[in-house]
């Protein structure tokens, strides 16, 4: 939580052109004054470039900016899961600010950045799902939008060899799943990483078409 509040503060003190005051921003984030107080200066100790003093009010000072945040393409796709997971299991007021959280970030993210929308989502929360195996390479697969080729085994312990165009992984309470495209069924498939034996990606991708997208199954559900 206090990780939280530091970054909430630099949101509050960013592009002011007059300073606030510490009873002002206790107000905003519901903390004391004295808690306030202890922020700033932690702030302060990690290179913060905030000026002004209890009393007098806190600004950024003149010539400084704190730049955007920077997140390479899995920080962005864990922290999408985990808003997410709140947007599903959280009440009305967590779901509200999970929302506007992917706004800001959102907009700090350069032109041409990895996108907010990617296929990713999480149902269900709690205990601590299995191993995903593969699951940084599936998920690769799903960006890069190049087809797959994997050895599977359903629930039946029946194996079998599949050519799917991979489009959205899914985090249920125990289990990772991959949603894809199956060539052979011209079908949606869904399969458990944890009954996938194998996998080799292809050299060939694949393009956008109507009626075999991540929406084109979630419309079907």
């Amino acid at each position: 939580m206090r990780t939280i509040r530091l970054f909430s503060i630099l949101d509050k003190l960013r592009g002011r052109r007059t300073p606030i005051s510490a009873e002002t921003l206790a107000e905003l984030l519901d903390v004391s004054v004295r808690t306030i107080y202890r922020d700033i200066a932690t702030l302060q100790s990690m290179g913060a470039p905030i000026r002004g003093e209890g009393g007098l009010g806190y600004q950024i000072e003149a010539g400084f900016f704190l730049p955007p945040l920077h997140f390479d393409p899995d920080e962005l796709d864990a922290l999408i899961l985990g808003i997410r997971m709140v947007t599903v299991r959280g009440d009305e007021k967590l779901g509200s600010a999970a929302t506007r959280l992917l706004g800001k970030i959102e907009a700090v993210l350069s032109e041409g950045a990895h996108a907010l929308n990617q296929p990713l989502l999480a149902v269900g929360a709690g205990k601590k799902s299995e191993t995903a195996f593969g699951l940084t390479a599936l998920k690769a697969a799903v960006r890069r939008r190049k087809k797959v080729e994997l050895k599977y085994q359903d629930d039946q312990g029946q194996e079998s060899t599949r050519i799917v165009r991979p489009l959205g992984i899914t985090a249920f309470e125990l289990v990772w799943v991959l949603t894809a495209w199956c060539e052979h069924r011209e079908d949606f498939r869904n399969f458990r990483l944890d009954r996938i034996q194998s996998f080799n990606e292809l050299d060939g991708g694949f393009k956008r078409e109507k009626g075999k997208e991540f929406s084109d199954y979630l419309r079907t559900l």
